[in-house]
């Protein structure tokens, strides 16, 4: 489990083809003091297992389903990524909890400046913004964002000064691919709204619970 508070930059060193999967070695920007082997560091908002560590660089192994859903499919040696490890319970949330299991890919189509603020929008599935709520929240490339505006295939977000130095944001480009992962409790509330729709299982006053009564007590 992660925050979306990006610790800092990180470098591809090597890449090899590991059957249908492939193995990273990355360098961090930052010491990575208390970790070990078997802990978990998010790559640009994908959550990856350390299989080895030495000082600043480690190595992990990246699945199939990965490569298929995340930009470390296209991942090359020099590539800057974010880089964050696991949250500890004794950690004060910033962002959001994020999950590293990335939803999809997105690709920026806007970046403009607005006063201090980069204005970010991003194209993405309707399966992605249906998630999405005005003033929700949104990893991208595993950074926690706030979104300011959607519609049915893209959303909008303001990037602070300070957010744009710690990650790749400066560094991204319009046309480029990015990680999204939604906010999961949106996921988790539409399957308990779809499981009772089809049950339609009566409360404890006989009355059937469905997509009308959710409704009307100002569920939904």
């Amino acid at each position: 489990m992660f925050t979306g508070i990006i610790e800092g930059l990180g470098t591809i060193k090597e890449t090899q083809p590991a059957g249908q999967g492939k193995q990273l070695i990355l360098e961090a920007d930052f010491v990575l003091d208390d970790s070990k082997v078997g802990e978990s560091i998010a790559v640009n908002g994908a959550c990856l297992t350390v299989v080895s560590l030495a000082n600043r660089r480690f190595h992990v192994d990246v699945s199939p389903e990965s490569l298929i859903k995340t930009t470390l499919g296209k991942a090359k040696i020099g590539d800057r990524v974010n880089l964050e490890r696991a949250l500890r319970l004794s950690d004060r949330i910033g962002g959001h909890l994020v999950s590293g299991h990335v939803d999809g890919l997105g690709m920026i189509k806007q970046k403009k400046r607005m006063g201090n603020a980069i204005i970010l929008s991003v194209h993405v599935p309707e399966s992605i913004t249906r998630y999405m709520i005005t003033k929700g929240s949104v990893a991208v490339d595993g950074i926690s964002l706030t979104i300011n505006h959607f519609s049915r295939d893209r959303f909008e977000v303001s990037i602070i000064p300070h957010t744009a130095k710690m990650t790749t944001i400066d560094l991204s480009k319009i046309g480029d691919l990015v990680n999204i992962e939604t906010d999961m409790i949106g996921k988790y509330v539409e399957r308990f709204i779809l499981k009772i729709s089809s049950t339609k299982k009566e409360d404890e006053t006989g009355n059937a619970v469905d997509m009308q009564l959710l409704a009307k007590s100002g569920f939904i």
